[in-house]
């Protein structure tokens, strides 16, 4: 049986241009670690697919979260934390005054949208390659180009 790669990306608004800004951002960064590591992981008989999980303005909280097979990017990475900061984007969209939006700690960096390299290497522990900064190079180079 074929393995699968399911990388579902959760925000609020309508799609990639109407959320807030760092929900675009992690969304933008989805999207290009998917067309990359799509090519690598079906070397290896790994199917990716993406979904995109539009939440209502209600449920922020869970917004600009990535997850790989059902799991928070945030649990795949050792030592990687949720944090909560102010969010002026969300406040326009959600109408309220002080709106807080997903963040993610790791190792003494905040990171508002979440970064390619963490993805990369998210996802490329929930199949199973565990530590492999090699193929997380590769990829991240060829994200460069």
């Amino acid at each position: 049986m074929k393995q699968e790669l399911v990388v579902e990306w959760r925000h609020i608004g309508k799609d990639v241009s109407n959320t807030c800004e760092r929900c675009s951002e992690t969304g933008t960064n989805v999207m290009s670690v998917i067309r990359e590591i799509s090519l690598f992981l079906q070397d290896e008989g790994i199917s990716v697919r993406f979904v995109e999980t539009k939440l209502p303005a209600a449920a922020v909280s869970e917004s600009n979260a990535v997850l790989f097979n059902g799991m928070y990017l945030e649990d795949l990475i050792d030592g990687m934390e949720v944090s909560f900061t102010e969010c002026k984007s969300c406040s326009c969209i959600t109408g309220e005054d002080f709106v807080e939006c997903r963040a993610v700690d790791y190792k003494g960096e905040r990171y508002e949208a979440i970064p390619p390299e963490l993805i990369i290497r998210a996802a490329l522990r929930a199949v199973g390659f565990e530590d492999d900064p090699e193929t997380e190079l590769i990829i991240i180079e060829k994200l460069n180009k």
